[in-house]
């Protein structure tokens, strides 16, 4: 049997850990760390976040952690077996083993187990059906290990009676075939083949769900290859994305961004053909106001809005922001510069600052420009000069010009 004692896994023993451990010790339940954090143990990597699974229930776990004085933290997590308690200043997300018994492709019910077997076998994917003990043993029912190691993405037993339990675990695949496979094409036929027969079922599963999941494969690995797959799984139209989405488009753009961490609606809006297309992703996926904002902007300046020939490549870009009224223009242009694959462009637009106009309507009265009508229109044509001019005209050098117009 396989055990691990790498660094990663040794600095998980916090003072809140050692305590945690000692309590269930002592009354003799198992506690195991569940999930995707042992994923990324194994991977080498510290988990972001720690749940951890035990074969007491939540009536025992409040029991214990009450008569120790240990503080629990409301959350609506108990109905589904899960206890969370605070100790050293660490909160410690603890959930009992097991079995679905009702889904409905979205909710289920919950009946409470003590064997581990049953437990892992209700989870999506076999790299996420381990258990790690807190001595360093690997408890893996599905040979998730031997997956992780070669870099497949399976589903736990049969990928049919898995996905019906949550549809939304069919972007979960996609999203982990993004985290973790080698090569785009490397899928079991008979994985793709659930995934078709179950594309329906994405369409009872809530849009805000569904975006989160989205908006991770958009930044991760094999984005093309997998946005492909969700054309021709027909799983597309049941998420919000357009019919007809342009992968011409779509391949173009996933080339020019892969370094330059793009934002996951500058990907997604190169489907995009028309604004229409935007309107009807935020009817089924409720996006953020910026998002779409970002997403209209994008479809709106895509084509004409680009660098300049010659000597000031940056002009056109510049010019804009100055001309904007709007706080967040810079950003945008950052997406749309990453969106046209300009990367050393973004370099230096990253490090422009907005100038700001040196001429006031105080200077123009101390040169004897009274009417405030007079003054506004001298102002407008001086910031056009300037505008002209690159930006680098000076206060002097624009109030000179002022002598001539």
């Amino acid at each position: 049997a396989m055990k691990l004692q790498s660094p990663q896994f040794q600095a998980l023993f916090t003072p809140g850990l050692r305590s945690v451990a000692e309590l269930f010790e002592k009354k003799n339940y198992e506690l195991r760390i569940a999930g995707g954090a042992v994923r990324d143990l194994l991977s080498g990597m510290t988990p972001q976040d720690i749940d951890f699974a035990t074969t007491a229930t939540p009536a025992e776990m409040k029991e214990l952690f009450t008569s120790a004085g240990v503080r629990l933290i409301n959350n609506k997590g108990e109905k589904h077996g899960t206890i969370t308690a605070r100790l050293h200043e660490q909160n410690f997300e603890i959930t009992t083993l097991r079995i679905d018994v009702v889904t409905d492709g979205r909710h289920a019910e919950v009946e409470f187990t003590t064997d581990w077997e049953k437990d892992a076998e209700r989870r999506d994917l076999t790299i996420n059906s381990m258990f790690l003990g807190l001595d360093g043993m690997l408890y893996d029912f599905f040979n998730g290990y031997e997956d992780l190691k070669n870099k497949k993405i399976r589903f736990v037993g049969k990928a049919n009676e898995r996905i019906q339990e949550d549809y939304l675990r069919i972007l979960r695949y996609f999203r982990f075939y993004g985290r973790i496979a080698e090569e785009p094409g490397d899928h079991e036929p008979t994985t793709l083949q659930a995934i078709q027969e179950n594309a329906k079922g994405l369409a009872g599963i809530s849009g805000e769900r569904i975006w989160v999941e989205l908006k991770k494969i958009l930044i991760g690995n094999h984005v093309n290859h997998l946005v492909r797959l969700m054309y021709e799984l027909d799983i597309a139209q049941y998420i919000g994305l357009p019919l007809d989405g342009n992968l011409e488009e779509f391949d173009r753009v996933t080339k020019n961004t892969p370094n330059l961490c793009p934002k996951p609606m500058t990907v997604l809006t190169a489907l995009f053909k028309v604004k229409d297309d935007i309107t009807n992703l935020d009817l089924r996926l409720k996006i953020s106001k910026e998002e779409k904002n970002l997403g209209l902007f994008l479809v709106k300046h895509r084509q004409e809005l680009t660098k300049a020939v010659g000597p000031e490549p940056l002009k056109p870009y510049q010019d804009f922001i100055m001309d904007s009224r709007e706080a967040n223009t810079n950003s945008k242009i950052y997406e749309l510069l990453k969106y046209q694959g300009e990367e050393h462009l973004l370099k230096e637009m990253q490090e422009w600052t907005v100038p700001s106009f040196p001429v006031s309507g105080h200077d123009l009265r101390k040169m004897g420009v009274s009417s405030g009508k007079e003054i506004g229109v001298a102002l407008q044509q001086l910031r056009e000069e300037w505008k002209k001019s690159g930006y680098h005209m000076d206060k002097e050098e624009l109030l000179s010009c002022l002598k001539k117009l």
